[in-house]
């Protein structure tokens, strides 16, 4: 008699065998979709919803003449067991909102004690005190403290808190151990009041005996859960868009005015508008902050819900290059294609750009040359800006705020008088300039 067939065995256990894989997989298939379903991130948990940057402060290394005041500012560290009041200025509104810390320039562990939010008393900015009743406790993964690496940034659990848009947002933060070196994370050109008192204050109603400085630490950004219709507009530039010149706790730059205008009209309502510039800053080459090709990716790039860059720049970079036709003509080259891979970048981001042209400096020292060498480089990059095809638009500030009695210097009213930075004033008719249609979705 002949022994049974091994074949039939063979195919009963691979068949097992490939029961029970599907099995296993299905189980674990459904595990993981239940487990990305619980984590999946906020902006999709309600239906059409994601986060928007709302407000920015370029994060800089805060150079030491911008440092805390004594006793504040240490040998060897800064804002040891201080309270850190600060006011923002939201540009969209919400009912849950989250904050971004930043360490990008420290070169120790930023430790982070406590963190409240409040709307400030009387929605006024530049305030030290609150609306009581409006006091939230600010978390991270739950806790109360957390810890910003080395270079990172830090993102707060999302909180429940009625914002309108156009409003101030007060934080609150007290660091026990504070930064133990001194390369802080700052945006020395807030235009708004903050407040340094040490101990841990950051649920008290007010505080009275608080040193007031005129800079934002630490906090670089907020963010709104909004509809998905809401879109975000950033603006690139130098002290011109820093605000230079404009009232301290007044929110009277140019982007500020640009807000203004937008949400009065129901099209543009709900267009955020994201500061992202710093005194000093060029395109090229590092000056007060990174250049502008290096910190692109962080700042526009990586912004929550961004859909168009203004980018106003460029004055800078030919005011500190020497006063020679090689100099000028090697600088307005290098901007030109600086100004060509920006474009490149952002495009592949789906963001829109638009090219706004430098405005005039004539009369400014030190960058306004006898031999008018820096104003033939502004003339010649503001003729490229306006070629079209370079960019997706051209908002001609140059136009706007120039004298046309003569072209190389700004409108006198418009001005604060040293050639180079606008007033309120000047800053509203570059907010004016801006077409609405740029927006348009």
């Amino acid at each position: 008699m002949k022994p049974p067939s091994r074949a039939p065995i063979a195919t009963l256990l691979t068949t097992c065998v490939l029961v029970l894989t599907l099995v296993v997989t299905s189980s674990a298939l459904t595990a993981l979709l239940d487990r990305s379903d619980s984590a999946r991130p906020m902006a999709t948990s309600a239906a059409g919803r994601h986060w928007v940057n709302t407000w920015t402060g370029m994060p800089q290394l805060t150079e030491p003449a911008n440092l805390p005041p004594a006793p504040f500012t240490g040998d060897k560290s800064v804002l040891t067991d201080t309270t850190l009041r600060q006011t923002v200025r939201v540009t969209t509104g919400g009912h849950r909102i989250r904050l971004r810390f930043s360490n990008a320039y420290g070169d120790t562990p930023l430790p982070l004690t406590a963190v409240t939010v409040a709307l400030p008393s009387g929605g006024q900015a530049g305030v030290s005190a609150i609306e009581p009743d409006s006091l939230r406790r600010v978390t991270f993964a739950g806790r109360d403290a957390a810890t910003v690496p080395v270079g990172a940034q830090l993102v707060s659990d999302p909180l429940d808190f009625d914002l309108r848009a156009g409003s101030d947002l007060t934080v609150t933060a007290y660091t026990a151990e504070g930064q133990p070196s001194l390369a802080l994370t700052s945006h020395p050109g807030s235009r708004t009041t903050s407040y340094l008192l040490h101990g841990d204050h950051t649920r008290d109603d007010d505080l009275p005996d608080a040193t007031p400085v005129n800079h934002w630490y630490l906090l670089s950004d907020v963010e709104v859960l909004s509809p998905g219709a809401t879109e975000a507009v950033a603006v690139v530039g130098d002290s011109l868009t820093d605000g230079r010149g404009s009232t301290t706790n007044g929110n009277d730059r140019w982007p500020d005015q640009l807000f203004d205008r937008l949400r009065t009209r129901a099209a543009t309502s709900d267009i955020a508008v994201l500061n992202q510039a710093a005194g000093g800053n060029r395109v090229l080459n590092d000056g007060l902050g990174p250049n502008v090709l290096a910190r692109l990716d962080r700042d526009v790039l990586s912004r929550s819900g961004v859909s168009w860059l203004i980018l106003f720049e460029g004055v800078n970079d030919i005011g500190t290059a020497a006063a020679t036709p090689e100099a000028q003509r090697a600088v307005t080259d290098d901007l030109i294609a600086g100004y060509r891979q920006i474009v490149v970048r952002a495009h592949a981001q789906g963001i829109r750009v638009y090219g706004a042209t430098l405005t005039p400096f004539g009369g400014n020292t030190p960058y306004d040359d006898p031999a008018g060498e820096r104003e033939a480089s502004r003339q010649r990059v503001n003729t490229w800006i306006r070629t079209p095809g370079h960019f997706d638009a051209v908002i001609d500030f140059d136009r706007a705020v120039r004298d046309p009695a003569q072209p190389s210097r700004l409108l006198p009213d418009l001005q604060v008088g040293d050639g180079l930075h606008l007033n309120p004033k000047g800053y509203g008719v570059l907010a004016g300039t801006v077409p609405e249609r740029l927006f348009r979705r």
